[in-house]
């Protein structure tokens, strides 16, 4: 039974909370929120977790392990816009519905600009975050967590922020170039800032997952994981 191995129902868990944190930052990203004198994505409250679960994956279940959770993961958010649009073209019965066709384009009507820039900046955060991350590892020897989790999200995110804004309003022409820098450089510093707040969090996760599973055999996971990279690598 898969859920009688505790390594497999670890996994799971990550798995559940990586995917329903990056289904709902897509979700929500389109409201707007003042943040001081900055303007950002309401989706910024979950993406957090999603940076978190990431190197908790990266850790416990190696490249491979991220790179096919981040495909299902691209496959459903797709799959959810999908629904979305089926939903905004079926009208809502008038005089009953509580929410009219109007206010529900409003939330989810998302355009096409968006989704793609979303999904595309998203795998492709997510590939460079678990080459990063291993590429650290390896060369601290598997010391400094800190270091490869907070490293690896630093360079990631700059990587999703300036893309998916790229895609989504600059080449459509929605952004001017300066607006678009400037609304790149600031939502980067935002996610820097929270990247380097939520650290600690590492290795809360690390050490509830270490007191589930036991010394050993987390220790048999971690190793088993960094094996599986290490092979990942030399075929690619």
């Amino acid at each position: 039974m898969i859920f009688s191995s505790k390594r497999n129902l670890v996994f799971i868990v990550l798995a559940g909370i990586f995917i329903t944190n990056a289904i709902v930052a897509e979700l929500i990203g389109g409201k707007l929120i003042h943040i001081g004198p900055f303007i950002m994505s309401i989706g910024i409250i979950p993406w957090p977790v999603v940076f978190i679960t990431t190197d908790l994956i990266n850790e416990y279940y190696g490249r491979s392990g991220v790179k096919k959770l981040s495909l299902i993961t691209a496959s459903l958010i797709a799959y959810a816009f999908v629904i979305l649009f089926l939903a905004i073209k079926v009208p809502a019965a008038v005089g009953i519905s509580t929410v009219s066709d109007t206010q529900f384009y409003a939330v989810f009507g998302q355009s096409l600009w968006i989704i793609v820039g979303s999904l595309v900046a998203f795998l492709l955060s997510q590939f460079i975050d678990v080459s990063i991350f291993w590429l650290l590892r390896d060369k601290t020897g598997g010391k400094m967590i800190w270091l490869r989790s907070t490293g690896s999200t630093v360079i990631s995110q700059l990587i999703d922020t300036f893309v998916v804004l790229g895609i989504a309003f600059w080449l459509p022409g929605k952004m001017t170039t300066s607006v678009f820098l400037n609304a790149a450089l600031t939502g980067y510093t935002f996610k820097l800032i929270i990247a380097v707040v939520l650290t600690p969090l590492i290795y809360v996760g690390h050490t509830a997952i270490e007191k589930y599973l036991g010394d050993e055999e987390s220790h048999q996971v971690i190793k088993k994981a960094a094996e599986e990279s290490l092979h990942h690598k030399v075929e690619e």
